[in-house]
């Protein structure tokens, strides 16, 4: 297939979840969201403990042979809206379709928000992927992060500790993507 081609493809699956993704986040979206992960198995526990989390209510991904997803979010120190956050990941390798999920990023203690709040964070390509089916719980491990994720919002299976100060947890929201690719997320964030 003609590179021509494979990116037409890949923008037909990735356009309608990027289009998800930059609609404007209402303020409920985020409450939501963290209500979720409240609820949610292990990362409940993280809330009383966390110095700061980043949310984000739905991060759009999709490709095709070359991905890419895309997510605002906010930044929370001790509970209280500091700053937003944008996710960025670019991913090369085997992948097919599209998927929007939500995500949280908590930070252990003061100095983890300061390093991810200083700009351009980057959490490494050097990633640990596993495939993940419906209710099914899995653990995949990029630097800087542990993540968890599941096929529903109630019945979110969360693996994670901390790691460098930051712990990630995801819950899937919908779509469908096979992968095994590799790509790590950068982050910006600006002051409130």
């Amino acid at each position: 297939m003609e590179i021509t081609n494979v990116r037409r493809l890949m923008w037909i699956f990735a356009l309608p979840l990027l289009a998800l993704s930059v609609s404007p986040a209402w303020a409920d979206e985020y409450s939501d969201t963290i209500s979720i992960f409240k609820n949610a198995g292990e990362s409940r526990n993280f809330f009383s403990k966390a110095y700061g989390y980043a949310v984000f209510p739905t991060i759009g991904k999709g490709g095709v042979g070359i991905g890419g997803a895309f997510g605002k979010g906010r930044v929370y120190e001790k509970g209280k809206y500091i700053g937003d956050t944008s996710m960025t990941q670019v991913t090369v390798g085997l992948q097919l379709g599209g998927q929007a999920y939500s995500e949280i990023i908590f930070f252990e203690d003061q100095r983890a928000l300061k390093e991810f709040t200083r700009g351009n964070f980057e959490f490494g390509a050097d990633a640990s992927v596993v495939a993940i089916t419906a209710a099914a719980g899995a653990k995949a491990a990029t630097t800087g992060s542990a993540a968890g994720a599941s096929a529903g919002k109630k019945d979110a299976t969360t693996v994670g500790k901390y790691h460098k100060g930051m712990a990630t947890f995801t819950v899937a929201k919908g779509g469908l993507m096979y992968e095994a690719s590799i790509g790590g997320q950068k982050f910006s964030y600006t002051a409130r």
